[in-house]
């Protein structure tokens, strides 16, 4: 029997998406393991999917954790990783109210993903898209801040894009740059 690489989410949306951009199927895994809070993105992700691999019984099978997150130019880059606890605090909207304040809205979403192997090694892949944080939220699909951001050079926010957002994202260039280290799965 083949051995799928484990993709780590609680996400169904982030799943799909991972799997398309990587060609691979992938088996899902909710672990909820402590997450450190850390400004640098692949030092969060590295942290997470060890200590997944280890809560799974060390695998023989690759263990894929994202972490993924806005950093705003006018703050200093924050939230960057805190993203996801900010979000879970305030939202799309409470985020949009913050920046009402600021002349400049320029952004970048950045994912970092890390992969670790059957023997424990571990490689970070990082995708990042710069852009801009719309004035409101606009478009039904994606997920997280997909309805606020918007890439540099489109006019579209990423939920407005739907499914063509996986072709050129913040997780589609971190996930590209991975597959040649799950190669021949």
């Amino acid at each position: 029997m083949k051995v799928k690489p484990v993709f780590v989410t609680s996400n169904e949306n982030k799943l799909r998406e991972a799997a398309e951009i990587l060609g691979l199927d992938l088996d899902r895994a909710d672990v909820d393991v402590p997450e450190i809070q850390s400004l640098d993105f692949g030092e969060v992700a590295a942290a997470k999917a060890l200590a997944v691999r280890e809560a799974l019984g060390s695998p023989p099978y690759p263990v894929i954790v994202d972490d993924s997150g806005l950093a705003v130019v006018a703050w200093g880059g924050f939230p960057g990783p805190l993203t996801k606890w900010l979000m879970k605090s305030v939202g799309n909207a409470g985020l949009l109210r913050m920046l009402d304040a600021e002349d400049d809205r320029s952004a970048c979403a950045i994912c970092t993903v890390a992969v670790v192997d059957e023997r424990g090694a571990i490689q970070i892949f990082r995708g990042v898209v710069e852009g801009e944080i719309s004035c409101e939220p606009r478009g039904k699909g994606g997920f997280g801040f997909d309805p606020i951001f918007v890439p540099e050079g489109k006019t579209r926010t990423y939920a407005e894009m739907g499914s063509a957002k996986s072709a050129d994202s913040h997780r589609a260039r971190a996930l590209r740059a991975a597959r040649d280290a799950l190669g021949g799965r």
